[in-house]
């Protein structure tokens, strides 16, 4: 299946040529003119990517990847015409996962999009402090113990780390690991989370796993 990014960029001539390029490289390629418009494809579609441009329309870059980062740890690299060095400190800062600066060879850009895809794949070991897990083998493991999990316990926890330092509400929970036509009770999450936590954070003395009152979880790599 081809991989899909979210292309969200003002300049029209420029969105169609790295759409073109994009597309010859065997990515499928959204576009939007405004962030607005992006933000809005972005929550009715799944991507594997956002390309995103800072000086938008409707809606700024930061503020687009602002609130992508409420609630998905999707790789955003940023394509903008600044160079300044705080300009590219804020992206990062603010969640981006690289920095392009205009003008670029697509060469460039092709070799970021690969990299930053290659990070965050399906198959990428995913690690917050000394928890780790291996999507492939399906093992998660404490300071290298295999934790003993079932097959829900486990797809929660990745959930968790795969969107680590983002809040994820119950529905998400839910929808994401149970299936959104799921007619169970909806405090199953709560349940599942209390198991997980005696497996995790009790057993091993830590608090990774933390409530956010009135809205979710959040997995942390750092006790606190």
């Amino acid at each position: 299946m081809k991989e899909k990014i979210l292309l969200i960029e003002d300049e029209e001539k420029l969105a169609r040529f790295v759409e073109l390029e994009l597309a010859h490289e065997g990515y499928e390629v959204v576009k939007a003119a405004d962030g607005r418009d992006g933000l809005a494809l972005f929550d009715e579609k799944r991507f594997d990517l956002v390309l995103l441009d800072i000086m938008l329309p409707g809606l700024g870059g930061f503020e687009v990847l602002r609130r992508i980062r409420k609630t998905s740890s999707l790789p955003v690299i940023m394509l903008t015409a600044r160079d300044a060095v705080m300009d590219k400190v804020a992206g990062l800062d603010a969640g981006a996962d690289d920095y392009v600066t205009k003008p670029f060879a697509i060469e460039e850009l092709l070799a970021r999009i690969r990299t930053a895809l290659r990070k965050n794949g399906p198959g990428a070991a995913l690690q917050a402090g000394r928890l780790t897990l291996d999507p492939a083998s399906r093992i998660a493991a404490m300071d290298g113990i295999p934790l003993d999990l079932t097959k829900r316990e486990f797809d929660l926890l990745k959930l968790l780390m795969e969107n680590k330092g983002i809040v994820l509400t119950r529905e998400v929970l839910l929808g994401r690991v149970w299936g959104y036509d799921y007619q169970g009770e909806t405090n199953t999450p709560d349940v599942y989370i209390r198991f997980l936590r005696a497996k995790i954070d009790e057993a091993y003395a830590v608090k990774y796993i933390h409530t956010v009152r009135g809205v979710g979880y959040v997995l942390r790599g750092y006790t606190v």
